[in-house]
């Protein structure tokens, strides 16, 4: 199965300019942890609800500044039409819990979680599970 079959296609992004204060509304409106920045709706940037707490309110910087300064810069991203082990391999590697994902080009298309692959392998189990149970004689 390709991660395009499981990438969430409603993805929240904002320009870099963006305020703090603003992506922080955005994220509360949406009920979001994280935020993709983009430009010309190629990813440069994810901002994530910690980012904000530890970049900007423990650091006692302005909620005004540019969502750019707090970004983390080059995102991990993945190919819709890479495989979910294929995925994982990587973000094992890297130890990230959310990437977007984008087609050939490099335009975002969409965006997985870690949580999305759990829940997809925790269902895949269950699914085997039923399997051997019926394939298991009645005792």
């Amino acid at each position: 199965m390709g991660i395009k079959n499981i990438a969430r296609k409603e993805v929240v992004t904002v320009a870099p300019d963006t305020s703090v204060r603003e992506v922080a509304g955005i994220m509360k409106d949406k009920n979001v942890g994280s935020v993709v920045i983009t430009e010309n709706n190629v990813p440069i940037g994810i901002v994530t609800d910690r980012d904000i707490v530890i970049r900007v309110l423990a650091n006692d910087q302005p909620p005004e500044i540019p969502v750019r300064n707090i970004m983390t810069e080059s995102p991990l991203t993945i190919n819709c039409n890479e495989g979910i082990f294929e995925v994982l391999e990587r973000v094992k590697e890297i130890g990230v819990r959310r990437f977007p994902v984008v087609d050939d080009e490099g335009k975002l298309t969409g965006i997985v979680t870690l949580d999305d692959l759990i829940y997809l392998l925790g269902k895949e189990m269950g699914d085997i599970a039923s399997i051997i149970e019926k394939g298991s004689p009645n005792l």
